[in-house]
């Protein structure tokens, strides 16, 4: 059986700033969800997400033997992530302006695992990040890191938007669990729905992002936006963040001017 705090302790050693464990559980109502999301065609050109959507809404299809959900995040921050001056084109959300995430977090995921298998040689378990058919937010959600906001990004207390997950599916289970959070959420905020530059999420960043029809690329009128990150850098918890960013860069500069 594995300590939640060991876990939690190698996750910060290979550079995981998120870390919780959720049970692995059948999630039907998201699976269902997916199923009309697909039907009604917000998948675009995305014919993946119609395979083995039985394996997302149950994970143990996905992992023989799963006993437990590690999900750990990292924040990603840059200046994209402060958002754009009015009227600006080609738009791009920051998480993609920077070296390829599913390399870097694979790797971590990696390394993270070895490490546990030293504590506990007979560990046997997958590592994915954004590729396979795993509910990944809803498992954060579960393990304690954050909620799904109204623009369907998951919302963390401690990042805001700013994070990106990857996971280890375990053969074995844990001493304790982390329990989702509670009494906090969105509320009547709708600052995402508001900035969003056509008010159609989640239709316009799937659309934005992966098709390859110019026809349907127009239809929504978005030919300079991919993923423009409006919704993650105008939430509210995103924005101490964005804060503390401008603050640094203002350190830098004024160090800069005296030398």
């Amino acid at each position: 059986m594995l300590d939640l705090a060991n876990i939690k302790s190698i996750a910060s050693q290979v550079g995981f700033d998120l870390c919780g464990v959720a049970r692995p559980r059948p999630h039907d109502d998201d699976e269902q969800f997916l199923r009309r999301w697909i039907d009604d065609g917000y998948a675009s050109s995305l014919g993946y997400l119609s395979r083995n959507v039985e394996k997302r809404g149950d994970v143990t299809r996905l992992v023989e033997g799963a006993k437990s959900v590690i999900v750990c995040g990292i924040a990603y921050k840059n200046h994209i992530s402060e958002g754009y001056p009015q009227g600006h084109r080609a738009k791009i959300a920051s998480y993609a302006c920077t070296t390829d995430y599913h390399t870097t977090i694979k790797s971590m995921l990696g390394d993270m695992f070895d490490r546990l298998r030293a504590d506990y040689p007979s560990l046997k378990g997958r590592a994915f990040t954004d590729s396979a058919p795993l509910f990944e937010k809803r498992y954060a959600v579960e393990a304690g890191l954050g909620w799904i906001g109204r623009q369907s990004l998951l919302v963390t207390p401690s990042f805001g938007t700013f994070v990106l997950l990857g996971e280890l599916v375990i053969d074995q289970e844990c001493n304790t669990y982390d329990a989702p959070l509670s009494g906090i959420g969105c509320g009547e905020c709708r600052r995402c729905i508001e900035a969003c530059p056509m008010h159609l999420m989640p239709v316009l960043m799937y659309k934005s992002t992966y098709t390859s029809d110019p026809k349907e690329m127009k239809s929504v009128h978005m030919l300079d936006c991919i993923e423009c990150g409006c919704c993650a850098y105008t939430c509210p918890a995103s924005v101490p963040l964005v804060l503390a960013f401008r603050a640094a860069k203002q350190r830098i500069r004024d160090a800069a001017a005296k030398k």
